[in-house]
């Protein structure tokens, strides 16, 4: 019976032990969930919470498995892993240096590097970017403050919080925010960041109901303070030729209103303006827009063939320079945060690192270079990557989905299904209610203002004072035959620009300070 009745014992002190375990297990999950659905820092943790962990368990744990399974975090596409942790540290305005030397394999052909100087720059000689003017000839030019800056995300495309997050981290930055071609909303109004009014091929938010070009709209939004400048789509990175596509299910009835389209059907842009059939009718469009609203109009395109860009220049000559637009950006075909079939995101147009030059070039050769502002776009989310542009002759750069990256885009591959798990790209009020718009435009701001102080800090290694200074001799390629070789031996600029009478004359009359 002793015997017996110790056993009983030590079954019953075990099964209350069981239920004490079991019961705190269960209490502990509980109060993590609640933890995590009412932090506001994490998204992810919001939208699933307690499971939501595993992913940054996951995360820290892989670094240690891929060294001998996995990816290196130089080897993912279309960002590795090295490209996101500097965004997602940067965003959180934490320390990005590293140790024990780079992951960074400078042997590939393609591979950029810069070229330091034996007597850099002194912190006491070095100097910011100052303002540039894009479209001094109008009502109202634009004195641009920052130099990095936000490409152009649709309202629709993109859900209503992460729209918010990219207007007050805007604001806090002093950068620009592309609208993207969905039109202006609300919410993109709410900070009062500056603007750039994107008008795509569907004319959305300045249409009239057959897709012209509504003017008493578009003086309606050019009267809005914030709104800086209107830039021309007529292709993006992602789909060169094609229109933009916004899934039905995205279509909600703001959506459709701001945009000026019916509620819950697939929306699709026609893949060109349908009034502008040649070089003289885009000119005569950004003189029309230009004239109407009074602020620097601007061009957005892919490369693809290029014959087109030496006859709009000689089109400017010939109307004199006021004619031109106030700014190109130069999207690369690597370019892609929006939707797009998988032949034209594949294969179709020039990447930035052969297109950007050849607009440069094209610019210069024609002496059109100081009249018309380059922006690049198309994958530049690193000092680095912005470092580059400037080198060839940028004078800005925007990137979009390193803008995700910092509102905490993980890279789920999901922008065209409405299920981003990070709230980003869907319009589904659950998912929505992970990223907070407050807490993230921090990070947006962070990771503006710490991109160019690495560029800044690439600027002054290479000897010069500030950013824009740099030329292609301050970077060096490597060439298909291993070695490497500076960019402007690599992007030789040619060294006879036309020369004419007609072009001095538009030279002299560009230098002309605007008629009253």
């Amino acid at each position: 019976m002793g015997q017996s009745g110790w056993l009983m014992g030590l079954m019953e002190f075990m099964s209350l032990l069981f239920i004490f375990v079991v019961g705190s297990v269960i209490a502990a999950l509980a109060v993590v969930y609640v933890i995590d659905r009412t932090q506001r820092t994490q998204a992810i943790r919001r939208n699933y919470p307690v499971i939501g962990r595993l992913r940054y368990l996951l995360e820290h744990l892989g670094k240690f498995f891929r060294q001998y399974f996995f990816a290196m975090d130089r080897q993912e596409l279309p960002f590795n892993r090295a490209q996101r942790s500097f965004v997602y540290r940067a965003a959180k305005d934490l320390d990005t240096t590293a140790s024990f030397g780079s992951t960074r394999d400078l042997t590939p052909v393609g591979s950029v590097f810069f070229v330091n100087c034996p007597f850099p720059t002194l912190a006491t000689d070095a100097a910011s970017s100052e303002p540039l003017v894009i479209g001094p000839h109008c009502p109202h030019p634009y004195a641009a403050p920052s130099l990095f800056n936000i490409s152009g995300m649709s309202y629709g495309a993109i859900s209503r919080p992460a729209v918010q997050a990219l207007a007050e981290g805007a604001a806090r930055a002093g950068c620009w925010l592309n609208t993207g071609e969905g039109g202006l909303s609300p919410y993109h109004l709410e900070a009062g960041c500056d603007l750039v009014f994107q008008i795509g091929t569907a004319k959305y938010g300045v249409r009239t109901p057959d897709g012209r070009l509504d003017h008493d709209r578009l003086r309606e939004m050019a009267t809005l303070a914030p709104v800086r400048m209107f830039e021309i789509k007529l292709s993006q990175g992602a789909k060169p030729g094609k229109g933009g596509l916004l899934p039905g299910r995205k279509v909600t009835e703001e959506v459709a209103r701001i945009r000026g389209i019916p509620i819950g059907l697939d929306s699709n842009s026609p893949n060109r303006h349908v009034e502008v059939d040649s070089v003289p009718d885009l000119l005569d469009l950004i003189a029309d827009v230009r004239a109407t609203t009074g602020k620097p109009t601007g061009i957005k395109f892919v490369v693809g063939a290029y014959g087109w860009l030496e006859t709009l220049c000689q089109e400017i000559l010939d109307r004199g320079p006021t004619a031109a637009p106030d700014f190109v950006t130069v999207d690369g075909a690597d370019g892609g945060s929006g939707a797009a079939p998988g032949a034209l995101m594949d294969s179709m147009g020039l990447p930035l690192r052969e297109s950007l030059p050849m607009v440069v070039d094209i610019l210069e050769r024609y002496a059109l270079r100081e009249r018309i502002r380059v922006i690049a776009s198309g994958k530049l989310v690193t000092p680095t990557d912005v470092g580059w542009a400037l080198c060839v002759g940028a004078d800005f750069a925007v990137s979009a989905r390193g803008f995700m990256f910092a509102l905490g885009y993980i890279q789920a591959m999901q922008c065209n299904k409405d299920t981003c798990p990070t709230g980003i790209t869907t319009h589904n009020p659950r998912l929505q209610q992970g990223l907070d718009p407050t807490h993230k435009a921090v990070r947006v701001a962070h990771y503006v203002r710490n991109t160019i102080h690495e560029v800044e800090v690439i600027a002054h290694s290479c000897g010069v004072h500030e950013p824009r200074e740099l030329e292609r001799f301050h970077a060096r390629i490597i060439a298909s035959h291993g070695q490497s070789v500076p960019l402007d031996a690599f992007y030789p600029k040619l060294t006879e620009s036309l020369t004419g009478p007609k072009v001095q004359s538009a030279i002299s009359h560009s230098l002309r300070p605007q008629d009253p």
